[in-house]
């Protein structure tokens, strides 16, 4: 269907350029859905069918909002613009259809100004600018990291030196009861020591040496040490994109990046009642977004997506703070993990994110990784 008809009808004035016989509408990139006076579908343009996963025909027929949850707060966004006449914006709103599938999005509601019983529903989706958000928030716990690992590193680690020295001196000549307690001293200064080796890592600024790697070499050595070691017994799937290009990478640094995912996961199954749950491994091919990165102008493309999944418990509360330092879901946990995830995905370029669905219980680590020059 057209959308001249709907436009000579809602306009007053002719273009003043003739337009080139072409639908408009059905060529906007951002979906959008005409209501007529009834409240039913009357047009909906192919990025609309695309997000509502259903042709104009079938939107027709069953209605538009048919697809939604009930209780779903755009069909009362729309309500209620309908009621009192006037346009609403309802800013990152939650799309929950049936069957589990979500998504969010800007919704800009509008009566036309000359045919006020018609309404357009445009949606302006949220990953892109969620992706940008997701990446200055890892680059600042990045930032964070440094700084409190520099500190630490500064502060505390040459005077254990000196802590420990002591202790073996008074075990020399101590009882044995007295050995026991310079021996717990040692302990406990050699495990403040180790956790500040782990944290040196995030005081290197230099910039990462990167090559074109094979993320699936890459994935099929962390696979083996994890089967080896902490995720033995864990089914562990691959469902990988065979013709993958490389990725501008550092193979090391990837290495420990998916090694602390795996083992994220593994934990996790653990957690939620031993280890009958499966971790996947997927590698795709998105045509994403371009990223700006840091202190650049350069946009760069973020086509190589791998992904991490579980069945496990998910991060719960600390979800939206987990890649930050010494934020840890575990009771056991240090909570550098996660932040040394993200500080190496930052200084690949690459964002790193979290997702938890419920229908099926699952939770998603997502690494975005630019692609190796040709």
């Amino acid at each position: 269907m057209s959308v001249f008809p709907l436009l000579r009808r809602a306009g007053k004035a002719k273009p003043t350029v003739e337009l080139p016989p072409v639908d408009l509408l059905a060529t906007l990139p951002i979906p959008v859905i005409v209501l007529g006076p009834d409240g039913g579908l009357a047009l909906a343009n192919a990025a609309a069918e695309t997000l509502l996963n259903a042709s104009q025909a079938s939107l027709i027929e069953r209605g538009w909002s048919s697809g939604l949850t009930p209780g779903s707060s755009l069909v009362a966004f729309v309500a209620d613009a309908r009621g009192h006449g006037g346009p609403i914006t309802a800013f990152d709103t939650e799309l929950a259809f049936i069957g589990g599938r979500t998504a969010r999005a800007d919704v800009f509601i509008t009566p036309l100004a000359d045919a006020p019983d018609w309404t357009t529903v445009c949606f302006q989706a949220r990953p892109a600018a969620t992706l940008v958000d997701r990446q200055l928030v890892h680059q600042g716990a990045a930032r964070s990291a440094i700084g409190v690992a520099a500190m630490l590193a500064h502060e505390i680690k040459n005077p254990l030196s000196g802590i420990r020295g002591a202790a073996q001196l008074l075990a020399a000549n101590a009882d044995p009861e007295a050995r026991e307690l310079t021996e717990l001293i040692r302990d406990e200064v050699d495990r403040v020591a180790a956790l500040i080796d782990r944290m040196e890592g995030f005081t290197d600024t230099r910039p990462v040496a990167k090559a074109a790697e094979n993320i699936h070499s890459v994935l099929g050595h962390v696979r083996r040490v994890a089967e080896s070691g902490f995720a033995s017994g864990i089914m562990i799937r691959e469902r990988y994109d065979p013709s993958l290009p490389a990725v501008a990478g550092n193979r090391d640094a990837l290495i420990q990046v998916f090694l602390n995912l795996v083992k994220n996961a593994a934990e996790a199954i653990v957690s939620a009642g031993g280890s009958a749950g499966e971790i996947t491994l997927t590698t795709a091919y998105r045509h994403g977004v371009r990223v700006a990165t840091e202190g650049s102008g350069v946009r760069v493309s973020l086509p190589l997506e791998v992904c991490v999944i579980d069945t496990g418990a998910g991060a719960g509360d600390v979800a939206r703070h987990m890649f930050e330092p010494f934020v840890s879901s575990k009771r056991a946990g240090g909570g550098l993990g996660l932040a040394l995830v993200a500080k190496i995905v930052s200084d690949h370029g690459g964002i790193v994110e979290y997702e938890r669905s419920a229908d099926p219980p699952r939770t998603v680590l997502r690494v975005l990784l630019p692609m190796a020059p040709a």
